[in-house]
């Protein structure tokens, strides 16, 4: 009960302040994402609106912002341009339900095997995704909208550090909207960006047949939806819980994801994950409680169904230059001196995964390959195996498993004494491979007339050796 309280009342005046913020940040991404996917902008809004409500409840990071998200919307979009947005709908709901799948097989462990070199590519390639995202709001525009990006910067940056009672970006859209209006200045606003809706989402059940073909159709653009969400968000998730030095519940964040999903499927909306950005804002703006998302998400469509009039003249380059100063903040600036001090395979690691997102706008790939590349280092580096002779003894050290038993039965086929013992008081067999090399060596040299004998083998590996053996 005292969690429960603490998430939702120990920080009430930052979390509504913060959750209004990051609210107004919403409205452009969605609409920006629902343009990616191909839907119309209601659709981004809408899962926007549900997502981040549901979550808020359901989630097991407090404070994290999900909405509908760039890599998300990358995914659908062959699946809305050959079949529509009921067939988007119906995916979004079994994402969900894969999601939840998921988060009871306990795929939360999996972030152990995420290696920090990954991790920084992760953080630095969405810091340099969400500057980029930013580009097409003020790159050829006119001096007013350079001046109004450049002092929205200065305003997010110079107001903490002698008011903080208010966020500063909720500061500098309030004054820089309302200098907007009141002297007619020729800016891009969110209204250029789509229509807004003007009303609250409905349930609906997605119009499509209930046949095997549909779902043929649907697996594997839900799988793949489940995957990227799931990745994006515990990793967003554990970046949250370093910056407040706090823990989240992984698992039950992912579960929280799936439930999100379900609800906002049958709400119109698109499948949507944690987003690192607006999660930051979030943070930075003093949010901490589950009451910070729930206030992104009302507020939000308070804003589109009552405001929605005032909304639409918010300038572009204001909400760019928040988004900016996110983008500043979030990049791991430590990891230039990284580059250098740490070693070569761990920075080509994070330099391959941010490289493979910025190519692939796809942050589930991008980590997915350094986490292969990471691990297919790792392999090498311990494969290697030393073996030394002394009189016909043969001592091996070095773990033995499927990449290091080439080396290990190339040296012993060619041992000439009659007599050999293999010592493994300094190895360990860890896989079938190990078992069979070892039995091949025995075999071969026994084939040649030599006795050999094999010592120093560890209880685990006598009884994985014992395990693989009594069946030949």
């Amino acid at each position: 009960m005292q969690i429960i309280k603490q998430q939702w009342l120990g920080n009430i005046r930052a979390d509504v302040l913060s959750g209004i913020v990051v609210a107004l940040a919403l409205i452009p991404e969605a609409i920006a994402f629902s343009i990616m996917a191909g839907v119309d902008p209601m659709v981004g809004l809408y899962a926007s609106f549900t997502i981040a409500t549901v979550i808020a409840f359901v989630g097991g990071r407090p404070a994290m912002i999900s909405a509908a998200t760039g890599a998300m919307a990358i995914v659908v979009v062959d699946l809305v341009a050959d079949h529509g947005l009921q067939y988007l709908l119906a995916a979004t709901i079994l994402t969900g339900i894969i999601q939840i799948l998921l988060s009871i097989l306990g795929i939360a462990k999996l972030m152990r095997f995420i290696p920090n070199a990954v991790m920084i590519g992760f953080v630095n390639s969405l810091a340099i995704l969400v500057f980029m995202a930013q580009l097409p709001h003020f790159i050829g525009g006119n001096s007013m909208t350079y001046l109004f990006l450049f002092i929205t910067i200065g305003l997010v940056y110079l107001i903490p550090k002698f008011f903080k009672m208010i966020p500063a970006p909720l500061i500098a859209v309030v004054l820089l909207t309302a200098a907007a209006l009141v002297f007619h200045l020729d800016l891009k606003t969110v209204g250029d960006l789509g229509a807004v809706p003007t009303s609250l989402p409905t349930f609906l059940l997605p119009d499509i047949p209930l046949t095997f073909e549909t779902l043929q159709i649907i697996l594997p653009y839900s799988l793949a939806l489940a995957v990227v969400g799931l990745l994006e968000s515990l990793l967003t998730a554990q970046i949250l819980d370093d910056m407040t030095d706090t823990k989240s519940n992984k698992n039950k964040e992912a579960r929280g994801q799936g439930i999100a999903n379900i609800i906002n499927g049958f709400f119109g909306g698109m499948a949507g994950c944690a987003m690192i950005g607006q999660s930051m804002i979030n943070v930075k703006s003093g949010g901490r409680g589950r009451l910070s998302t729930l206030v992104a998400g009302v507020f939000l469509m308070f804003l589109i169904v009552v405001l929605g009039d005032i909304v639409v003249d918010i300038p572009m380059p204001v909400l760019a230059g928040i988004m900016v100063m996110v983008a500043i903040t979030a990049f791991d600036w430590g990891s230039l001196k990284y580059t250098i001090s740490a070693p070569k395979s761990e920075v080509f690691v994070m330099l391959i995964t941010i490289v493979i997102v910025l190519y692939t706008d796809n942050l589930a790939i991008g980590v997915v390959t350094g986490i292969i590349i990471s691990a297919l280092f790792f392999v090498g580096k311990i494969s290697k195996v030393h073996i030394t002779q002394n009189a016909g003894v043969y001592i091996v050290e070095g773990p033995l498993f499927f990449a290091s038993t080439k080396a290990f039965v190339d040296k012993l086929e060619q041992a000439e004494e009659t007599h050999i013992t293999i010592d493994l008081t300094s190895s360990h067999l860890w896989d079938e491979s190990s078992v069979g090399a070892l039995v091949k060596v025995m075999s071969k040299l026994e084939e040649n007339g030599k006795t050999v004998s094999v010592i120093g083998m560890n209880p685990a590996s006598q009884a994985l050796y014992q395990k693989l053996t009594s069946y030949s």
